[in-house]
């Protein structure tokens, strides 16, 4: 065994208690950020394999760069560290980026695994159906605070993250959750002219 290596406790493969933090305890909105998760990235170490076979490793880069970010929003932290190395190899075109991806895919494997055991029975059966009756929908955001956001996104302010997570359950009301994992993952990468770029439709 290796000492050191045995003193370093492994990143979790998705600290929940983080992601639910983030969204301030709303666990509804966390399950529906994992659904869309695994429904967005389950294939990204193959689509990223693709475009490095077509020699396109700009585009693999920018998967990588939207995986890391989505998997930080969601606490995955084992992911992230494996997205953002992976980004930072595809940065230097001469560089073999193949173990980094193989690395990557066995992390999204775990990843997308522990997803299933968290997500219900049938979670994607029942995907876009209408609230039940007895649930009062969250109200919508409004102008003013979209506007607010997207100013304090251009500004780079980085306010802007706070907004997103004590507004967080009306926001994906809002924008639908799709978008607002956008936004909140570009956000708290600090690429705040990504995320506003995937707010500017919704405004």
């Amino acid at each position: 065994m290796h000492p050191l290596r045995d003193s370093v406790p492994p990143l979790a493969t998705l600290a929940t208690d983080e992601g639910l933090t983030r969204l301030m305890g709303d666990r509804a909105l966390y399950l529906q950020l994992l659904k869309r998760f695994r429904h967005d990235y389950q294939a990204a170490v193959t689509r990223m394999r693709q475009q490095l076979t077509l020699g396109d490793a700009a585009l693999a880069w920018r998967l990588a760069h939207t995986l890391k970010g989505a998997a930080g929003m969601i606490g995955a932290h084992a992911v992230h560290a494996q997205a953002l190395e992976l980004e930072s190899e595809l940065a230097r075109p001469s560089v073999a980026a193949e173990a980094s991806l193989a690395r990557l895919g066995e992390a999204l494997r775990e990843l997308l695994d522990r997803i299933d055991e968290l997500l219900p029975p049938h979670a994607d059966e029942t995907e876009g159906q209408e609230q039940q009756p007895h649930q009062s929908p969250p109200p919508p955001a409004t102008p003013v605070l979209l506007r607010r956001l997207a100013q304090l996104l251009f500004d780079g302010d980085g306010e802007a993250i706070d907004v997103l997570e004590q507004s967080a359950t009306v926001l994906a009301a809002s924008l639908g959750v799709e978008r607002y994992q956008a936004v909140a993952a570009a956000a708290h990468e600090f690429d705040f002219e990504g995320a506003l770029e995937a707010l500017t439709p919704a405004l």
